[in-house]
């Protein structure tokens, strides 16, 4: 469910501009960003409602050019060997099922948050 309930806000993104590209080789848990050079993040943080409001997640937050370089030379080998970036118009006529699993799954994942409340 994690997959499809993080989708629904990649058309927002790929509009913006933003690329995402999806890891292929096998699991990979941890999640990286940098921004413009300098701004790095490492963590296990999702890209979804559950994730960023009520899971135990923790990300590291890196101000340093140097850091960020280096990890965006691993970033860029990653994704060049191992990843698959999506394309918004693939993503924007994606199949019917895949659609709706993803819209399923994040309607799903934000009930759950409206039940958990403050109980979390």
């Amino acid at each position: 469910m994690q997959y499809h309930g993080a989708r629904p806000v990649f058309g927002a993104l790929l509009v913006a501009g933003v690329e995402i590209h999806e890891y292929a080789s096998g699991f990979l848990h941890a999640k990286v960003a940098v921004i413009d050079g300098h701004w790095a993040t490492v963590g296990s943080s999702n890209l979804d409602p559950l994730s960023l409001l009520l899971a135990r997640e923790a990300n590291v937050v890196v101000e340093d050019a140097h850091f960020a370089e280096v990890l965006r030379t691993h970033l860029i080998s990653a994704m060049e060997s191992h990843g698959v970036q999506l394309d918004s118009r693939a993503y924007a006529n994606r199949p019917l099922r895949q659609r709706f699993l993803d819209r399923l799954a994040f309607g799903v994942m934000r009930l759950l948050l409206y039940l958990a409340g403050r109980r979390y």
